[in-house]
C-alpha cells in the first residue's frame, strides 16, 4: 500500500499546492467520517496490528499517533481510528479564532522529505472546536482511541496573559478530551517560545492544573510541548515543573527553526523560507532530545517522540531512547494513509527479534546502554 501511495498517488498531489492539498484531503476525510460505510471501508484497508501501550490510564491499541497539526478543528476526528492510529492529537487550538499567517505558508523539499510550515495557528477557536466535538460525541462516530487536543495562545494575547488564555481554551474542551498538549513551542506566533522559560510555563501550568482540579470528574493528563532549539539545560529546567505542576509528559519535539545544509538550489530555495521545518532532517535532533529528558528523568516522565518518523525503524529509535508513544505529521504526508500499520507491524517484528514481551519493555533501552557505555 505504502509503495502504491508513493508511486502513484503522491505524484499527483504533489502537483498542488501543499496546504491546498491537505485542506483538499481533509474534507474529503471529513465526508467519509460521516458515513459508517465510510469509515468501515477505512478500517477494511487500514486496519492496524495490535500493540497496545497503557499509559495515564488510558489504553492506547499501538503506539503510534497522528501529530497536531493535520487537524487542526476536528472536521475528521473518526478517520484517524479507521486509519489505524492509536490515538490522535487535534489542533493546535487558540481561544481566540483567528486566520493565522498570510499564504503561502507550507512548502515541501521533496529530495529531503522535510517540510516548512509558518501556519499561524490558523484555527476556528476553543469555542468552535468545542461545538464540533460535541457534535462528534452525539453522533456515535467517536472514535475508540485516546484523543488529544494541543493548545496554543492566540496572536494577539499579550505573553503576561497568556496563562488565562490558555485556560479558557482548556476551560471549554476539558471535559471533551483525554488528553492536553500545551504548545509553547511553535515558532510561528511571534515571541511563543519565551513561553517556554520556567516562570512563564509555570505560570501557564498553574492556571491549567487549577481548572483540571475542580469538580468530581478524573483530572485530564497535562503535558508540555517543547521545541528541538532549547538548550538541554531550558529541559532541565521544564523537567523541575513536573512534580510541582503534576506534568503528565513532554512531546518532544515541535518542529525547528534551524536548516540543513542543500547543495540543491531548490532545497536551498524552500529552506530560505521562514516557518518551522519537520521531516527526516528533524530525526535525530528529536531523538537525543528525548534521550536526554528520559535520562534526567530517570525514565519517570512518559515521553511523546515525534520528528523524523518515517518507518518502524525510525519509531524503534525514539522509542528505544526513551519514547513511550510516537507521533507522525510529515511522514503521514510522505508514505501516506498506510503508515501506522507499516510502524505497528515493524514494531512488533523488531519486538519479536529482541526477544522483548512488550512495547514497555523497549522504552529507554538504547539510552541506557549508551549512558552505561559513556560512563565506563
Amino acid at each position: 500500500m505504502s509503495w502504491f501511495y508513493r508511486q502513484v498517488i503522491r505524484p499527483v498531489l504533489f502537483n498542488y499546492d501543499s496546504e491546498d492539498i491537505h485542506d483538499r484531503t481533509l474534507g474529503t476525510l471529513a465526508r467519509l467520517s460521516r458515513s459508517r460505510l465510510g469509515i468501515e471501508a477505512l478500517e477494511s484497508f487500514y486496519g492496524t496490528a495490535h500493540l497496545p501501550v497503557n499509559l495515564w490510564g488510558l489504553q492506547f491499541p499501538n503506539p503510534v499517533g497522528l501529530a497536531a497539526g493535520m487537524d487542526k478543528q476536528g472536521v475528521a476526528v473518526p478517520a484517524w481510528a479507521a486509519f489505524g492510529f492509536g490515538f490522535s492529537e487535534l489542533g493546535g487550538v487558540t481561544w481566540q479564532a483567528q486566520p493565522g499567517n498570510a499564504q503561502p505558508r507550507m512548502f515541501r523539499c521533496v529530495p529531503d522529505e522535510a517540510l516548512i510550515n509558518r501556519m499561524g495557528f490558523n484555527n476556528g477557536g476553543a469555542e468552535t472546536l468545542a461545538e464540533r466535538l460535541r457534535s462528534w460525541k452525539a453522533s456515535g462516530f467517536w472514535p475508540k482511541h485516546p484523543v488529544g487536543i494541543n493548545l496554543g495562545k492566540s496572536k494577539t494575547t499579550p505573553l503576561e496573559e497568556a496563562a488565562q488564555d490558555y485556560a479558557k481554551s482548556f476551560s471549554a474542551l476539558r471535559d471533551l478530551a483525554d488528553f492536553f498538549v500545551v504548545n509553547v513551542s511553535s515558532p510561528n506566533t511571534p515571541n511563543l517560545r519565551q513561553l517556554q522559560d520556567r516562570e512563564a510555563l509555570d505560570q501557564i501550568l498553574a492556571a491549567l492544573q487549577e481548572i483540571n482540579k475542580r469538580g468530581k470528574t478524573p483530572t485530564k493528563p497535562i503535558l508540555v510541548k517543547v521545541a528541538p532549539d532549547l538548550s538541554l539545560s531550558a529541559l532541565d529546567e521544564i523537567l523541575e515543573l513536573v512534580g510541582p505542576r503534576e506534568l503528565a509528559g513532554i512531546v518532544a519535539t515541535n518542529t525547528t527553526i534551524s536548516r540543513p545544509i542543500s547543495e540543491d538550489a531548490d532545497g536551498a530555495k524552500i529552506y530560505a523560507e521562514a516557518g518551522g521545518l519537520s521531516g527526516r532532517p528533524l530525526r535525530e535532533r528529536s531523538t537525543e532530545i528525548i534521550r536526554h529528558l528520559y535520562l534526567e528523568s530517570q525514565g519517570k516522565v512518559p515521553i511523546i517522540g515525534v520528528g523524523g518518523i518515517f518507518n518502524a525503524q525510525d519509531a524503534w529509535e525514539k522509542i528505544t531512547n526513551g519514547a513511550s508513544l510516537v507521533q507522525v505529521y510529515t511522514g503521514l504526508v510522505y508514505e501516506g494513509p498506510s503508515i501506522s500499520n507499516d510502524i505497528t507491524e515493524g514494531l512488533v517484528d523488531l519486538l519479536a527479534r529482541s526477544g522483548l514481551k512488550n512495547l514497555n519493555e523497549a522504552v529507554g533501552i538504547m539510552a541506557r546502554a549508551t549512558a552505561s557505555a559513556m560512563a565506563a
